[in-house]
This record gives structure tokens, sequence and C-alpha cells, in this order.
């Protein structure tokens, strides 16, 4: 999770505190991700940063006869994702969002969910997913990001270095991960900076739309032909 703290500390309690930090819209957001990717019969889909299984589920119950592969370094996420109904269907793998254990061009599209900003380096992490995908491939990234209107983002300050960290810290029993949340989406990228970030890396036709008041951005681009 960052500056020391193991997501495997937060794991039993990560999704029911994803619910209460994003007040239940989390696993809207990762439907529309999905609906973004769109996978046909038969894609093969990576999912980087599967954590318990969320964004795959979400592929899988959008294109059920969609090869879903999920990639994470924590075994105790992913096993809570495998014991989730419809888990088994993914196939789940363990690796480091950096250095992906697939050849090139082996996937039809590639998404991650919150992933980027717990990496020390998202541009080398994109660089991976635009490598492991197809030509013609569509690449999809969910990630929070600061927003930019003043009033909410006043407003979401208080919530977010206030409300969330004691709170979700208490929950968890891991005070360091929350208190290291805010000031990781603090510090990212905002959204033009994504896309760019993006395109440097070769991705086009790079596209994005704010979803809850500018704070999650849905970036979605393609591997050139």
């Amino acid at each position: 999770m960052g500056e020391g703290v193991s997501f495997a500390a937060v794991a039993r309690r990560y999704d029911a505190l994803n619910r209460l930090m994003s007040l239940g819209r989390d696993l809207h957001w990762r439907r529309l991700a999905a609906a973004a990717m769109s996978p046909a019969p038969g894609d093969r889909v990576l999912d980087v940063g599967v954590g318990t299984g969320d964004m795959a589920l979400a592929l899988l119950r959008r294109q059920p006869e969609a090869a879903v592969v999920g990639l994470d370094l924590s075994e105790e996420m992913m096993r809570l994702g495998r014991e989730k109904p419809g888990g088994a269907a993914i196939r789940l793998v363990r690796g480091d969002g950096l250095r992906l254990p697939f050849p090139d061009t082996t996937f039809d599209g590639v998404v991650s969910a919150f992933l980027l900003r717990n990496v020390p380096d998202p541009l080398a992490a994109l660089s991976e997913q635009r490598r492991v995908l197809r030509p013609g491939g569509r690449l999809v990234c969910l990630e929070m990001t600061w927003p930019r209107s003043p009033l909410f983002s006043a407003l979401f300050r208080l919530y977010f270095f206030g409300i969330v960290p004691p709170l979700a810290g208490a929950l968890s029993g891991q005070r360091a991960a929350y208190r290291y949340l805010p000031r990781s989406v603090e510090r990212f990228m905002g959204p033009e900076e994504l896309k760019a970030a993006l395109e440097r890396v070769g991705v086009m036709g790079v596209r994005y739309r704010m979803l809850m008041g500018g704070s999650v951005a849905l970036h979605v681009g393609t591997r050139p032909s």
C-alpha cells in the first residue's frame, strides 16, 4: 500500500473499507471501467493489481466468455477474491506490476483500478501494460485524483484528511495505511498529466471522464495497430 504498509495487512476489511471511503460508489466505477473495456467473447483481459477481484469480476459480469487474468503481489488479497462468487473463473497470478510475467502482446485488454498511486514508478507500470497489450487492444485506467473545483476540493480535503484516516484506521487496525491514502491522492497526477503519461508510453486516442465530483478519473486508450 505504500510507505512500508502491506495490502495483506488490511485484506480482510479491504472491501468494506472501500465501500465506506467511496460512499458505496466504487463498484459502480468498476462497472463503468468494464463497460469502457467492453471485452468480446474469448478476449484475454489482464487486471493489474487485481486485489480482492472486484474489477476482474466486473469484467466477467460484462462478458462471461472473456478470459480474465488477475495479477497482484498479495496472495492474501487474491485468496479472498478467489473465494467470492465467480472468483474461481479468474486466473490469478502472483507478480509485480512493474515487471509483468507475460510475453509481449499477450492480451486484448489491460485494466488497472486504483493501482498507479501505489507503485513507485507509474510510467514504468503503464509501459509494461502497453507492452503486453496487442496492437489495437484497449487500455483502461481507473484512478483517484484530486478534485479541481475549489469548493469540492475543500470538502474532499476535509473528508479525506479529517474523517477517513481515523475512521478507516480504527476499523482496520492499520492507521498508517489510511494516513498514507489521502497523501497519495494529493501527490498523484491530475487527469491531463495521466493522459500525457499514457501517450508517452505509446497509448493513443486517450480520452477520459471524471466521476464523483472530479475525484475519480477513468482513462481509456488503445495500442496503435
